[in-house]
């Protein structure tokens, strides 16, 4: 998911080590902002106290969250979709509000947007999130290392990218259940997973030409980057029903993608190709310039999807989270359906919004 110029560039900088401040003191807070409802209130309550496990160990919270920080990238929108606004997230693809997509905004209501912190170069911003007394510390969606979330620990309970992925390589379903198990709210967090992977069943059933066609997504980042099966993007081609191809993963290693080199160009030649491009046009232009791509079938067939990066569609493709999925799926089914309808002459036309 780190894999845009944007991202890859953050990635980097994620897995620096944090430079230690001094020892602070970790501060609840009875501040009720961010909180759902009382009867919601009640509820979560019975949950607690919870243990969830990590890759630096375990964390325990004794009693319900109020005053949450999301250190992972996309952790924001899982708390947003379980009905609570953090007070601070961590900002990744820029350009809004709180750190909020357009597909989450409606869950913010009337509540004041979080304050958004940004990596430096050296990790979480600590001094920052320590001032926004914070009780639980969310970062599930990112790659913190064990000094950092020693340091973070001591200002509020940590929960930690799980072990049994690579860092930035949690699934959201995984995501969304393990925030939703650390609010209390368990049960709701696996409806909201249920409810979104009924989407991706609706558009796999209505559309059976994805059943088992080949798909790949990439970026044309320092030559051609690749999303291997343990990126998020990745999982949603799956999730339809395509194929990724077979020695993606062997090429990539124990990463979420890497750049590939050119005389592996042939990973690209799919039935399908996602591209995530700064321009739509420009960029096309120029992989048609490399003989290799351009005589693959999928560029001679004009079986591509470009979409901008920057733009909100863009941003929800990179982004995948239990509420971003609803809305990219009714931009991206479309074109990927006219890519793989077997004919040649159907055109891969962008959304118009």
């Amino acid at each position: 998911m780190l894999g845009s110029p944007r991202g890859t560039r953050l990635a980097a900088a994620l897995t620096s080590v944090l430079l230690l401040f001094g020892t602070a003191t970790a501060c609840g807070s009875d501040d009720d902002s961010g909180t759902a409802g009382p009867a919601a209130d009640a509820s979560a309550n019975s949950a607690f106290p919870v243990t969830l496990s990590h890759k630096y160990g375990s964390t325990t919270i004794k009693s319900e969250p109020k005053r949450i920080v999301t250190v992972g990238l996309t952790d924001q929108d899982a708390v947003l979709a379980l009905g609570k606004v953090p007070v601070g997230t961590t900002e990744w693809l820029g350009g809004y509000k709180g750190a909020i997509g357009p597909w989450a905004a409606d869950k913010l209501g009337s509540a004041a947007a979080p304050t958004v912190l940004k990596d430096t170069g050296t990790g979480p911003q600590t001094e920052k999130i320590a001032a926004l007394r914070p009780d639980l510390i969310l970062a599930v969606y990112g790659g913190l290392t064990k000094a950092q979330y020693d340091t973070l620990s001591k200002f509020a309970p940590v929960v930690a990218q799980p072990k049994e992925y690579n860092d930035y390589g949690v699934p959201w379903q995984n995501q969304t259940e393990i925030i939703g198990k650390a609010l209390g709210q368990e049960a709701k967090a696996k409806e909201l997973v249920t409810g979104v992977e009924a989407d991706f069943k609706k558009a796999a059933t209505e559309h059976p030409e994805f059943a088992g066609a080949t798909a790949v997504m990439a970026t044309p980042y320092e030559g051609t980057f690749v999303y291997g099966s343990q990126d998020s993007r990745s999982r949603v081609l799956t999730d339809l029903g395509f194929k990724l191809p077979t020695d993606l993963d062997k090429v990539i290693g124990d990463e979420f993608g890497a750049n590939i080199s050119k005389e592996r160009t042939d990973l690209l030649n799919t039935d399908a190709i996602v591209w995530i491009v700064s321009d739509t046009t420009k960029d096309k232009a120029t992989l048609r310039k490399d003989p290799l791509y351009a005589d693959l079938k999928v560029a001679k067939e004009d079986r591509e999807v470009f979409v901008k990066e920057s733009s909100d569609y863009g941003n929800s493709v990179s982004f995948v989270s239990v509420l971003s999925l609803p809305y990219m799926l009714e931009r991206l089914v479309p074109q990927l359906s006219a890519a793989v309808d077997g004919k040649t002459a159907t055109k891969v036309t962008e959304p118009t919004s």
